[in-house]
């Protein structure tokens, strides 16, 4: 997690309420400054991998938009599957035009011969959650009007709504996992939500396990003050929507299967090995895969090309295709 998180410290100052180092200040006046996640990578069509890509708003009165990639296909009439997918940053800083998600996400379309919904969801402080969550069920709710009479966004006239497929990193692994709690309980009929990816998921807890009783004790900290910041209406550390073993509707989830990726030096690598733990516990009768790089936190937004990216790139793409 260093490579993202550094060495983690949280600044209190009398100018302003809160800083997180290296990622962004809370000023008195409510205003956010964010120091990662500003610069923007237009869309287009990408030249290493023919991807096509474009912005969208979906939701006029909340400007909740969305960036869509569309594949190259050997047959214009070929159904594709599709990927709704979250970022990641804390529920704070970054967006789907961030040249940090743009490249792989190119990438994870080409690999995996999907469409892909890249979820420009409203970010805490200034919008705190559950307002995250509830754009991101929005776009997904979105995706359901393209049905057999097709929908409002032409591109997603070739998706394949019985395989639909939920993923994000960190942050947005997180609202991965809890989007798919939601359509068990509130399925929508439209869709077929066939399976979930969670890269590097962003899970707590009041108690700490593994790792983050020794060496990542400091990281859990930092990392807990961005849930706090983005849920300050939340139940704390242990709310439902953080920490999954406080879930009661866990064995629900709405989906056949799961594919959980960890990384060795990441210090959110024990949440990910507990969330198999209480799935498996929990009732729910899926399939669940594991996947584990030798890597730091969310590694392949860095390298999308390096090898251990690409393996995990494959895997995704077997895992979303097999």
């Amino acid at each position: 997690m260093s490579s993202v998180f550094g060495c983690g410290k949280i600044i209190t100052s009398d100018e302003y309420l809160l800083q997180i180092d290296g990622f962004l200040r809370v000023h008195k006046d409510g205003r956010c400054e964010r120091f990662v996640g500003n610069k923007t990578v237009a869309a287009g069509i990408d030249p290493s991998t023919g991807v096509q890509s474009k912005d969208v708003v979906i939701s006029p009165e909340t400007n909740l938009s969305i960036r869509l990639y569309l594949p190259k296909t050997t047959s214009p009439n070929q159904k594709l599957p599709v990927l709704i997918y979250y970022h990641g940053g804390g529920f704070v800083v970054e967006s789907v035009k961030s040249p940090t998600y743009h490249p792989t996400l190119n990438f994870l379309a080409a690999k995996s011969g999907v469409i892909v919904v890249s979820v420009d969801y409203r970010l805490g402080p200034e919008y705190p959650l559950p307002i995250g969550y509830n754009d991101s069920w929005e776009a997904i709710k979105w995706v359901a009007t393209h049905g057999k009479e097709g929908g409002p966004e032409a591109w997603l006239n070739s998706a394949d709504l019985q395989k639909v497929f939920l993923a994000g990193d960190s942050a947005g692994a997180n609202i991965a996992h809890n989007m798919a709690i939601r359509f068990g309980s509130d399925p929508i009929d439209a869709i077929k939500l066939e399976g979930i990816i969670l890269l590097h998921p962003f899970f707590g807890g009041e108690d700490p396990i593994g790792s983050e009783c020794g060496k990542h004790k400091q990281l859990k900290a930092f990392t807990d003050q961005f849930w706090k910041l983005a849920n300050p209406s939340g139940s704390g550390l242990d709310d439902p929507l953080f920490n999954p073993e406080k879930n009661p509707n866990l064995g629900g989830l709405g989906s056949s299967k799961i594919l959980v990726c960890v990384a060795e030096k990441d210090s959110l690598r024990d949440r990910g090995l507990n969330y198999r733990e209480l799935m498996e516990k929990s009732g729910w009768r899926g399939e669940l895969e594991m996947m584990e790089s030798k890597e730091d936190h969310v590694f392949f937004l860095f390298n999308p090309s390096c090898e251990n990216a690409c393996t995990l790139h494959e895997r995704v793409g077997a895992f979303i295709n097999q």
